[in-house]
């Protein structure tokens, strides 16, 4: 009875992972520099490109699509890229450096929700929620209004703001976990 079981187990494991390549997806890792690096497939967030020197992997249709690679101190990179059903695509970027931007600067600190969520300000962006949520982590930006959008890397519902950072000052926003 327990050997049938194994046996039934794993023939629906392997059925359920040739139906997931059946349907035409592939993985993709990007070995980013920084790897703080967010990754949009198509202008979907996906995530960051890896996460404590970890590199992550994300499931991606099959086909042709375009890879942007987004680190706010760094100019933005956008690649053409073919992904294969059931195979791996690897793509290696040392991302370049962008113009500072100059002050008077206040600070972003965002505490809760989904740790690889999208920041976004402006609608441009700015890192994931984990870069910005703890005593040594915030973000410095020039003082003025911001849009806040911040986007689930896996999908859900967004959170939307309207934010003032003031000259010297620090902007908390709270997520609900």
């Amino acid at each position: 009875m327990i050997r049938s079981r194994f046996i039934l187990t794993s023939f629906g494991l392997c059925v359920s992972t040739l139906a997931l390549f059946a349907q035409g997806d592939g993985t993709l890792r990007v070995k980013a520099k920084p790897g703080r690096t967010g990754v949009f497939i198509n202008g979907k967030y996906l995530g960051p490109a890896a996460n404590f020197a970890s590199t992550r992997t994300y499931n991606v249709p099959a086909g042709e699509h375009e890879l942007k690679l987004v680190e706010p101190r760094y100019e933005d990179f956008t690649q053409k890229i073919k992904v294969e059903s059931g195979k791996l695509t690897e793509v290696s970027w040392t991302m370049q450096k962008a113009a500072v931007p100059t002050g008077p600067f206040g600070e972003l600190r965002i505490t809760g929700g989904d740790k690889f969520a999208g920041v976004f300000l402006n609608g441009k962006f700015a890192g994931h929620v984990d870069e910005f949520d703890n005593f040594a982590q915030r973000v410095q930006l020039p003082a003025g209004d911001y849009e806040l959008r911040i986007v689930p890397a896996g999908g859900g519902a967004e959170h939307k703001e309207q934010i003032k950072v003031g000259a010297n000052q620090q902007v908390w926003v709270k997520l609900n976990k």
